[in-house]
């Protein structure tokens, strides 16, 4: 089962903006090293899961990893072929909106080679670019 909230307030929300870097959440906080993003997209449950499990695989079950994102927004689809006029369609699944210097994983207690390769194989699975950082004054 991919990510999604446990409940919310409304069932469908509106596209909203994406413009603009991210205000909160675009420094190290709880590692010693992070993924930061460098463009904008969503970033679905399935795709945080994916970088998750791949990041684990490859530390072998060593370190700490903190996941700072959560897919809390929902986006419809109507089913293929179905005419204009008849309202939204069902929600399809959650996204997480990712700007600009928005932190995605962390991760402490493993070298920084280590950490930073785990970091690059993630990077390949999420739909927009990334770049490694280091919590200042970290053991790199």
């Amino acid at each position: 089962m991919a990510l999604a909230p446990s409940r919310t307030k409304y069932r469908k929300v509106q596209k909203g903006s994406r413009k603009g870097n991210a205000k909160g959440g675009n420094t190290v906080a709880f590692g010693d090293y992070a993924l930061q993003s460098l463009t904008r997209g969503n970033m679905t449950g399935r795709q945080i899961e994916a970088a998750r499990v791949t990041i684990s695989r490859h530390l072998k079950r060593k370190g700490k990893l903190w996941i700072r994102v959560f897919p809390h927004k929902p986006i419809t689809k109507k089913p293929a072929e179905v005419r204009q006029g008849q309202g939204k369609g069902p929600v399809e699944y959650y996204v997480a909106v990712i700007k600009p210097g928005a932190v995605l994983f962390e991760l402490a207690g493993v070298p920084a080679t280590i950490a930073k390769e785990a970091f690059r194989l993630a990077d390949a699975k999420l739909p927009f670019h990334c770049r490694f950082i280091t919590r200042e004054g970290a053991n790199v």
